[in-house]
């Protein structure tokens, strides 16, 4: 079973930041994929594995986000995660 997570990264303001690189670990293997958002903000990492964990962090211009965690407990087949700027 595979999974998709879509999301938007957003200033602090909340407008989209096109050009934000998102990072996902696989805390498994601490490989790391980078995504680089599109003009709306808009990022998204299809066929993760269900049976692991992945942290995602937005980062741009100095800035970063927090990391959130996609659980293994999150049985859901498209998960949505924005991230915001600080």
């Amino acid at each position: 079973a595979e999974r998709a997570v879509t999301g938007v990264v957003t200033n602090d303001n909340g407008e989209p930041v096109p050009g934000a690189v998102v990072q996902l670990k696989n805390m498994k293997t601490l490989q790391v994929r980078s995504f680089i958002a599109k003009e709306k903000g808009e990022f998204y990492f299809n066929g993760l594995s269900t049976d692991v964990d992945y942290e995602f962090r937005a980062e741009w211009n100095g800035k970063s986000s927090n990391t959130r965690t996609l659980s293994t407990f999150d049985s859901h087949p498209a998960v949505v995660i924005n991230l915001q700027l600080k």
